[in-house]
């Protein structure tokens, strides 16, 4: 059976319930399509709930710092108010109800199932087959990255799901990966009394980032009590009584009542019949035009991109494929200036290149850093202030290709560098701004001044 409606979205998380959303609201017959939870990884998985675990955490460890601050304290970790609170405020237990009868108020219909292409503007679903007379999203999202380890089949294991949905908290754990999500879940269950320890293949935590906050949340995780295995590999695991041991390539074993499996994302594409629209049924990610198009009336957005891995990209994304979609004239991706953040204590955010990968790119690279304990707001906050502040600038050009924030909100200090670096502000205009005293927003000011006097040619 086959019916004709004007769009079809292939794949329900944040990405394409945005868009699935917002082409009904303009009066388009929409058919969205998800197997799992409308909504994705984010409100279930990631973002929200693990914010919510990291606040509770911050928390804790706030009140560890009263003694020789404020006075005195006794801290008591109790998991049991963040698992209620996860299913109460954040999942709803898992339940997407309310997210699919959202949709259909707007004038979407969903389909529950597993969709796949079946040619160009087509999409099958549950026996019926859907042709799209505007366009077709993919928005299919990631799924954790397992690597293939002897012995990891054979271990009950957790990813991020089941990390997120725990209500009794293991006396230890072992997690594969110092990336973001093994980092921010690794500083969490430590806080709460678990005894964790990560295993990393790279030579630091945080390998994607700048080595300078990689050095100081090493420190920080270390004072946590986790202990770090690093520039190791995992040679295999078995199963140890009700425990999980892995063995390392160097050697040395590491076991945990439970293991977390943090190794990375992978975009699901496989089977869902890329080759009967002429992209390659292989391909790791899709690599779209700046307005996210794929081919004729397709288009792809979110995770499963190239420039994708986080829920603000997908609503970027989405903004730009429904304008596209549409006819409405809008500027395409700019991804010069991409942010991102990773919600340790202290934050590490981030916008643009990182200093290796602009000097990858040939740029004439001039650096400026100021830690953030030494900025009058740091002295003054006391206990949990590690982090710095850098930019990246080309020394050429005068402007920031680059940025890190890394301290109490250092997420919230980045508006300044992604508009400096998007915009092409010239040095000299930032390092003659007011910056209120005394914030952490100041060191943006301190850090830009260490640049040194030969980065000052504005670019207009």
């Amino acid at each position: 059976m086959t019916e004709r409606v004007d769009a079809i979205v292939l794949g329900m998380g944040v990405g394409g319930e945005e868009v699935a959303e917002s082409l009904a609201e303009h009066g388009l017959k929409v058919v969205g399509i998800e197997s799992h939870l409308v909504g994705g990884e984010c409100p279930y998985y990631g973002c929200v709930p693990t914010k919510m675990m990291i606040r509770a955490d911050d928390m804790l460890a706030e009140g560890r710092r009263i003694p020789r601050f404020a006075g005195d304290s006794t801290v008591t970790p109790d998991w049991d108010p963040v698992a209620r609170r996860i299913r109460r405020e954040a999942t709803d237990n898992w339940d997407d109800r309310v997210a699919v009868e959202r949709f259909q108020k707007k004038g979407g219909r969903f389909v529950r199932g597993a969709g796949r292409l079946a040619g160009p503007g087509q999409v099958s679903v549950n026996g019926t087959t859907y042709e799209a007379t505007r366009a077709v999203v993919i928005a299919t999202g990631t799924s954790p990255a397992i690597p293939p380890i002897p012995g990891l089949a054979d271990v009950r294991y957790w990813t991020n799901r089941e990390a997120v949905k725990v209500e009794h908290l293991p006396a230890s754990l072992v997690i594969l990966g110092g990336g973001a999500i093994g980092l921010e879940l690794a500083q969490v269950f430590a806080r709460f009394g678990v005894k964790v320890g990560i295993i990393e293949g790279m030579n630091r935590v945080l390998a994607m980032e700048e080595p300078e906050a990689s050095a100081v949340l090493a420190t920080v995780l270390e004072r946590d009590g986790i202990e770090l295995y690093l520039n190791v590999h995992a040679k295999s695991v078995e199963p140890r009584g009700d425990a999980v041991t892995v063995s390392l390539d160097d050697g040395r074993q590491v076991t945990g009542d439970r293991l977390l499996v943090a190794t990375g994302r992978r975009a699901n594409l496989k089977d869902i019949g890329l080759e009967t629209v002429g992209l390659n049924p292989s391909a790791r990610f899709l690599e779209p035009d700046d307005h996210l198009r794929v081919g004729e009336r397709l288009w792809a957005v979110g995770d499963v991109t190239t420039n994708g891995g986080f829920t603000h990209m997908a609503i970027y994304h989405a903004d730009i494929a429904i304008n596209d979609i549409l006819g409405n004239p809008a500027p395409g991706a700019d991804y010069r200036a991409k942010p991102r953040v990773t919600f340790t204590d202290p934050e590490v955010g981030a916008a643009g290149m990182t200093e290796e990968q602009a000097r990858k790119n040939g740029i004439n690279v001039r650096t400026g850093i100021q830690k953030a304990s030494v900025t009058s707001r740091g002295w003054i906050h006391g206990p949990g202030n590690d982090g710095l502040i850098k930019v990246v600038a080309d020394a050429d050009h005068g402007t920031l290709v680059g940025a890190t924030a890394m301290g109490p909100r250092g997420g919230d200090i980045l508006g300044i560098f992604e508009l400096a670096i998007k915009n092409e502000v010239p040095i000299d205009d930032l390092r003659h701004l007011i910056y209120a005293y005394p914030t952490f927003y100041r060191g943006v000011g301190e850090a830009v001044r260490n640049l040194g006097s030969d980065v000052h040619m504005p670019l207009r």
